[in-house]
């Protein structure tokens, strides 16, 4: 079963993302893709397909949108004020829409990117391997009123409704971090004011990367002048000329001169990327062994959502603890006492 998806009203920055384009960084191109690849991984799970099918992402706000002919959708990422022709949306779980049902997404109630999956995928065309809008590089189009974004096959589309917990990635904390290249140019009295210091987003920032706020010095390091154009990554700390941080994100640049003083975890990125302005934040130096040790690959990430899902609608039967449920609340006789009654 495939079809289409009709867009009448699109957020400022609506577009579609995969995993995006790995591979590319030596001719200048970032991998881009989700800024929450977690969220991808979610609405892959729930739907039961692949998570390398493309969603949409919605950044702040999202949009209104029909179905051509009845799909399932799941929602992920930063939850959003969603209804289908008025009736509330569950987050974090799979809906049949029917066809001509009208999918309205409001603004985010906490973090920033949210996900709008479709069964089957959104199947616009591919672009050096992926379907992601890289919106620095000029790859893809943004999403805007009136396009007809295809849908693929979905050959689940008879499966039950599924719901994940919600894993809490919008509330800020304490992120792993790697050495970088230039971790070891910063003193040891830097790496641990750097560690022992609290960071706030700021609300400069975007698919590229997001400024840390703090207070205190700049961070300095030694012969920060002599450091020549190196290759960059999403998740690099730069510390730039005015010693203050940024966190670059899948849209980063390749190269740059900045001394980066550490590497956020891949698995700790959702943090930084859905954190809003005002979100707290602190880095803690790890190892390449710890880091290991505790990040899943990305198979054991959809086996472990896998085994977390549940049916959205619940039978009673299968839910051990039904007696702690108040089910009924509220219950009288029929006949209250008045004020003069024994």
């Amino acid at each position: 079963m495939s079809g289409s998806l009709i867009v009448h009203q699109a957020g400022p920055a609506l577009s579609v993302q995969d995993f995006g384009r790995p591979g590319y960084m030596a001719f200048g191109l970032s991998q881009g893709g989700a800024a929450d690849r977690l969220a991808l991984a979610e609405g892959a799970a729930l739907l039961g397909q692949g998570p390398e099918l493309a969603a949409l992402e919605m950044a702040g706000v999202g949009g209104t949108f029909e179905a051509s002919q009845d799909i399932r959708i799941a929602l992920t990422g930063a939850p959003m004020t969603a209804s289908v022709d008025g009736q509330p949306l569950v987050w974090n779980a799979t809906q049949t829409v029917r066809a001509g049902q009208r999918i309205s997404i409001g603004a985010a109630l906490k973090g920033i990117y949210g996900y709008l999956h479709i069964g089957g995928g959104i199947a616009t065309p591919q672009q050096l391997g992926s379907r992601s809008h890289h919106i620095v590089a000029g790859i893809g189009a943004p999403i805007k009123p009136g396009m007809n974004l295809p849908i693929g096959a979905d050959p689940n589309f008879e499966r039950p409704d599924q719901r994940l917990p919600v894993s809490d990635r919008f509330s800020g904390g304490t992120l792993r971090v790697l050495p970088s290249a230039q971790t070891h140019r910063f003193s040891k009295a830097e790496i641990t004011r750097f560690e022992s210091t609290e960071f706030i987003r700021t609300p400069r920032g975007n698919r590229q990367g997001v400024q840390l706020g703090f207070d205190g010095a700049p961070f300095s390091t030694e012969q920060q002048l002599s450091i020549l154009s190196e290759i960059m990554v999403t998740g690099d700390i730069q510390m730039i000329g005015e010693g203050i941080p940024f966190v670059l994100l899948p849209e980063c640049q390749t190269t740059g001169g900045y001394p980066r003083i550490g590497t956020v975890v891949p698995g700790d990125l959702p943090l930084v990327a859905q954190a809003t302005p005002g979100t707290r934040l602190r880095f803690r130096f790890v190892t390449v062994e710890a880091a290991l040790e505790t990040s899943a690959s990305s198979a054991q990430v959809q086996s472990d959502l896998k085994r977390a899902m549940q049916p959205l609608i619940r039978d009673p039967r299968e839910i051990r603890d039904l007696l702690s449920y108040q089910l009924i609340g509220g219950v009288t006789a029929g006949m209250e006492l008045g004020a003069d009654d024994d």
